[in-house]
């Protein structure tokens, strides 16, 4: 072989969907994206809108198309470069829902009906049960499947839907031959895991009803110092990291992810300073930390042409790659293609 060629190594496929049912918080930015960019140097990513899974629950139309606009200039404001990574949103690719009704015809209806969220959402939807609720994870398996994708980042929220992609996939490469990557969960650099200003035993969430218990990441400084002033500590007034502590373990472990001091770095800066003074520091800290993101959003969110446009190359980019696969799979099933 010529000693001049060199070998290029394929990167291992790692997807990462975010749903548009709201602005993500300070938890999924520390938890998850602020690590994206990194991951993308290392792995062929995609990272989407995953609009589809997000009507489950009844939106106003206005409202979800602001909020999918929203997400998708988020992601182009976390330092993804959308010429090196796929940046899309899934209903634009018209193979998720394609793909995701094959795979409900090789899934079993007992399966499905496993699904822990499955049951939590029906209980909390009384209301609205329906069979896209039901179905979701055979979407969300279509989703991965698609890309080939080695490894997906999930929360516990989501592992058990990601051993059923895993299930499905073994399942219809043992019919059919491989057809599909079985995917494997992303462990990645392990982010802070942050909870509740106001629950501080709980995991923030952007679907807490109450707003001072999360911090999202379009807040402004004023309203981020607001909620860490008033975020939930003790009575003891001293600053260490303890279990018997959550409130104040919970901003410890914010001001750590902000500042890369560690926990014993942290109790010797506040040693003889009240609480007042640490919520101050770790207030700035996030305001400083979220500051870089901020300005790229607002910049972005402003240029509806610059959005438009990239959603319409992510489409393009991510549609190449996922008519790939669901022409293999339509064709091992036995459908006749005119092309």
């Amino acid at each position: 072989m010529d000693g001049n060629i060199q070998v290029t190594e394929k990167k291992q496929v790692v997807l990462s969907l975010v749903q548009p049912t709201g602005t993500p918080t300070l938890g999924n930015y520390l938890g998850a994206f602020k690590n994206w960019a990194k991951m993308a140097e290392d792995y062929d990513c995609l990272f989407g809108a995953a609009d589809l899974h997000s009507i489950t629950v009844r939106t106003e139309p206005k409202v979800l198309k602001s909020r999918i606009i929203e997400i998708y200039a988020i992601l182009l404001s976390l330092g993804l470069n959308p010429e090196k990574n796929i940046i899309f949103v899934q209903s634009q690719v018209p193979q998720h829902s394609q793909l995701g009704w094959i795979l409900n015809c090789y899934t079993q209806f007992g399966e499905a009906a496993r699904m822990t969220q499955f049951k939590d959402k029906s209980k909390k939807y009384a209301e609205n049960v329906n069979v896209g609720l039901f179905s979701y994870p055979t979407l969300m398996a279509a989703d991965i499947l698609l890309y080939q994708a080695d490894f997906v980042p999930v929360g516990e929220d989501q592992k058990q839907h990601l051993e059923l992609a895993r299930d499905i996939a073994t399942r219809m490469n043992n019919l059919y031959g491989n057809l599909f990557t079985v995917p494997a969960p992303f462990i990645g650099k392990a982010g802070a895991k942050v909870m509740s200003l106001q629950e501080p035993t709980k995991k923030m969430s952007k679907t807490d009803p109450n707003t001072k218990s999360f911090i999202s990441m379009l807040d402004t400084p004023d309203v981020i110092l607001k909620k860490i002033k008033s975020a939930v500590t003790d009575s003891e007034g001293k600053v260490y990291y303890s279990e018997e502590k959550p409130g104040i373990s919970n901003l410890m472990s914010i001001y750590s992810a902000c500042t890369g001091l560690s926990y014993k770095e942290i109790e010797k800066e506040f040693d003889g300073k009240g609480y007042g003074d640490f919520k101050a520091a770790v207030a700035e800290a996030v305001i400083e930390e979220l500051r870089p993101f901020r300005a790229e959003f607002d910049r972005i969110i402003n240029d509806k042409a610059y959005i438009l446009s990239s959603m319409e190359k992510g489409a393009e980019r991510a549609e190449k790659r996922a008519r790939r696969t669901l022409d293999k799979v339509m064709k091992k099933i036995g459908f006749v293609s005119y092309r």
